[in-house]
């Protein structure tokens, strides 16, 4: 029998986001300044064994599914060597992968073979133009081409799209089209300040409640389907549809109440909520002869001292946020 992870607050852990870089070959305005940030040197970022090591000390606890993010997963050298290992891990039963596509396409096979159970692929937009504005970069060739390799290798697919105003609402209704013809989740994401400045804006407008009446307009038959377990999106289907959307309200935290994630960042910091401050430095642990069983103690520890949901998180914060979501991991 499976062992089961649980918090101070009564819920079970089983997910780990595991971010493997901090670097990324995009420059999305809700991630990072235009200029990036000052990316770490290799040696201040856990190494591939060390990290599967953690992987193998949480599945042991409880962890059963593990998402790969960064930064840019696929910027990493060697990642599906890495992947093919923690595909080997007993008690890791999922593997998904968050990416922007830009460079995922040579490796879309070989995820399949591995047996990657989803991939959500970044895009905030089917307009050349305010890809590129956006991003910094111009690459939506590139997205596309991998959201086609996935769907062609049956990947299982959603999309992530950050909700700016002024930068992209326009695309809701295009990329809410995509479902009728394919069988993705469109997911549409409240914007959070974790762009390396700060929040964009004195009041967040583009709310979960303001894209739910936008998408209605334009589709009212729009009908609520039943969230999964531990669902971070609110979940719609339209008649006739392949697809679905879903809405998630990552800054107004609707969803924590039955947080089971936990997220280690690339340089080896414990988030158990997206919003605090890291709460367990696991490379110095690691790096300084922490055995395991003293790493599983820590981590229990930390988990037994969990905020209750991402407000606390907040208020418990030393400083403001002025975190990339590059630096923290998707």
């Amino acid at each position: 029998m499976s062992k089961i992870l649980y918090d101070n607050h009564g819920r079970p852990i089983n997910y780990l986001r595991l971010a493997v870089t901090d670097r990324c070959n995009l420059r999305c305005f809700y991630c990072m300044p235009a200029e990036g940030i000052a990316y770490l040197p290799k040696q201040a970022l856990l190494t591939y064994e060390e990290m599967e090591r953690l992987v193998s000390l949480l599945a042991e606890m409880g962890i059963t599914k593990v998402r790969i993010t960064g930064g840019e997963p696929f910027v990493r050298k060697d990642l599906i060597y890495f992947l093919k290992q923690i595909s080997q891990i007993k008690g890791i039963r999922e593997i998904h992968i968050t990416t922007n596509g830009v460079l995922t396409v040579p490796y879309v096979a070989q995820l399949k073979e591995i047996g990657i159970a989803s991939v959500n692929l970044s895009l905030d937009t089917l307009d050349r133009e305010r890809f590129t504005q956006i991003t910094r970069r111009d690459e939506l060739e590139r997205v596309m081409d991998c959201f086609h390799q996935l769907l062609a290798h049956q990947i299982p697919t959603k999309i992530n799209t950050v909700v700016m105003e002024g930068k992209n609402t326009e695309d809701l209704v295009p990329l809410t089209a995509l479902t009728r013809q394919y069988p993705v989740s469109v997911r549409f994401i409240e914007e959070m300040p974790f762009n390396g400045e700060g929040s964009h804006y004195p009041v967040l407008v583009w709310t979960h409640k303001k894209i739910l009446d936008t998408l209605k307009e334009h589709y009212p038959d729009l009908q609520k389907v039943a969230d999964g377990a531990f669902s971070t999106s609110y979940n719609y289907h339209i008649p006739g549809h392949q697809g679905t959307v879903g809405i998630i309200a990552a800054f107004s935290r609707t969803f924590c109440g039955t947080c089971n994630r936990i997220r280690l960042t690339a340089q080896g910091t414990l988030k158990t909520c997206l919003y605090d401050e890291g709460v367990l430095d696991i490379k110095y642990l690691m790096r300084n002869g922490a055995t395991d069983a003293e790493l599983q103690q820590a981590l229990r520890y930390a988990f037994s001292h969990r905020a209750k949901d991402g407000f606390e998180a907040e208020q418990q914060r030393k400083h403001v946020s002025a975190e990339s979501m590059s630096t923290i991991g998707g």
